[in-house]
C-alpha cells in the first residue's frame, strides 16, 4: 500500500486544528493528504471584531474549503465551548457562565448552547468537564468543573450532557481519569498525582461512571502521571488506566480521544518513535493535534502520522487494534449529524442572553 494511503489511515484517527480564518498552504496539504476525520476550532479561526454576518460568512467559507480538501461529506466538526473562560466564538454567540455556576440550569444551558453550536455547523462539543474541583489551587480546571464534590460534579456533568444529547450535539467527558486535584497545568508541564486506584474510585471516577451509564459517546484522556497506578507513562499512554480501568472496570465501549498532543505535558513524548503505537495499544482511538499551543506548524502532525505508518509496517502496532479503533469511530460518525451554517434569529440570541444572566445568579 502506498505511503500516502497509510498516512490517510492515520487521518481517520485525527482531529486537526486549522491555522487561521483561511486555509494556509500547510492546511491545504494536510487536509488533502491526511484527510483528518475531524477538525477542532479555536478563536484564531473566527474573524473577531467584525459584524456577525461577516464573520459567520467567513467561517462558512472556511468550513466549505475544509470539506473540499478532505473530500469528506461526514466529519467531526468540533469546538471547545464550555462557557466561562472557554469560549472561542465572537459575539453575539452567548457568553454562558462557567460550569460551577450553572447548577440547576446546566441542562437548559446545554440545550441553548447546542442551538448556537449547530448554527455554526458544530456537531461535537468537547464537554462536559467531568473533573471534580477538589484542589483549591487548580490552575487549569477550577470553575470549569460542575462541582467540588463527586455528587455535585456528577449531577452537573450529567445534566449538561443530557442537554447536549437531547439537542443533537455529541458530548465528550473529560479529562479521564481526573484533572481536578492538580496544582499544575498540563498545557505547560506534566502534572503528577499520587492517587491510588481506591482514591480514584472514591472521587474522580464517580462522574465518569455516571456518564458512561448514560452512554456518553466519547471520553477524553488526561496528560497526567499517576505513579501509584502506572509508574511509566501518563494516562494517555497507559494501558492500566485506559484499558484496565476505563474499558474493563467501567465498561466504556465508546471512542477514547486524547487530549491535545501539542500540550507540553506530552508533546515531547510524541516526537519519539513508537509513542503512537503505545497510545493505540493503551486504548486511544482518536488523537487531537490542535496546532494551537506550541506551534501552528504542520511538521509535528506529519511526524506523528509517519510514526503510525512506521509502527504498522514494523508490526509494533497491531493491525487489529487499529481496526477496532476505526470501527468505533465509524460507528459514531455514522450517527453524527452534519449541520449547515446559518445566522440565528435575534430573538433566540436575546432569550439565551437572558438565560446566561439567570444562570449566573442561580
Amino acid at each position: 500500500m502506498p505511503v500516502s494511503q497509510e498516512l490517510r489511515r492515520f487521518g481517520h484517527h485525527l482531529i486537526l486544528g486549522i491555522s487561521g480564518t483561511t486555509l494556509s498552504d500547510d492546511d491545504k496539504r494536510a487536509l488533502n493528504e491526511l484527510k483528518p476525520i475531524g477538525v477542532i476550532f479555536f478563536a484564531k479561526n473566527f474573524l473577531d471584531g467584525t459584524p456577525y454576518e461577516f464573520w459567520l460568512e467567513s467561517f462558512k467559507d472556511l468550513n466549505s474549503q475544509i470539506r473540499e480538501y478532505t473530500e469528506r461529506d461526514s466529519m467531526f466538526v468540533t469546538l471547545d465551548h464550555e462557557g466561562g473562560r472557554v469560549i472561542r466564538t465572537p459575539l453575539p454567540i452567548t457568553r454562558f457562565p462557567h460550569a460551577l455556576l450553572l447548577r440547576s440550569h446546566a441542562r437548559e444551558v446545554a440545550k441553548a448552547t447546542s442551538v448556537e453550536l449547530k448554527s455554526l455547523g458544530i456537531n461535537l462539543s468537547w464537554a462536559p468537564v467531568a473533573d471534580v474541583f477538589s484542589h483549591p489551587n487548580n490552575p487549569v480546571i477550577g470553575p470549569r468543573a460542575f462541582g467540588n464534590t463527586p455528587d455535585t460534579a456528577t449531577q452537573g456533568a450529567c445534566d449538561y450532557y443530557l442537554g447536549l444529547r437531547e439537542s443533537g450535539i455529541l458530548g465528550c467527558a473529560k479529562h479521564f481519569p481526573g484533572h481536578g486535584d492538580t496544582s499544575k497545568d498540563s498545557h505547560i508541564e506534566l502534572p503528577i498525582l499520587n492517587l491510588t486506584l481506591k482514591d480514584l474510585r472514591l472521587r474522580e471516577l464517580i462522574p465518569f461512571k455516571a456518564l458512561i451509564e448514560l452512554q456518553i459517546p466519547l471520553i477524553m484522556t488526561v496528560h497526567i502521571l499517576f505513579p501509584k497506578i502506572d509508574t511509566d507513562v501518563p494516562a494517555t499512554l497507559s494501558e492500566a488506566i485506559l484499558k484496565t480501568i476505563l474499558r474493563e472496570e467501567l465498561g466504556f465501549k465508546g471512542v477514547v480521544v486524547s487530549d491535545d498532543l501539542d500540550m507540553k505535558a506530552i508533546s515531547n513524548m510524541f516526537t519519539k518513535a513508537g509513542t503512537v503505537a503505545r497510545s493505540f495499544h493503551a486504548g486511544c482511538d482518536l488523537f487531537i493535534v490542535s496546532r494551537n499551543i506550541n506551534s501552528s506548524s504542520i511538521q509535528r502532525t506529519y511526524q506523528i502520522a509517519e510514526d503510525f505508518v512506521d509502527s504498522l509496517s514494523k508490526g509494533s502496532l497491531d493491525e487489529s487494534v487499529v481496526e477496532a479503533a476505526r470501527e468505533r469511530i465509524d460507528k459514531l460518525l455514522a450517527v453524527t449529524p452534519q449541520y449547515p451554517i446559518y445566522a440565528l434569529d435575534k430573538n433566540i440570541l436575546l432569550q439565551h442572553a437572558q438565560l446566561a444572566i439567570a444562570s449566573s445568579y442561580s
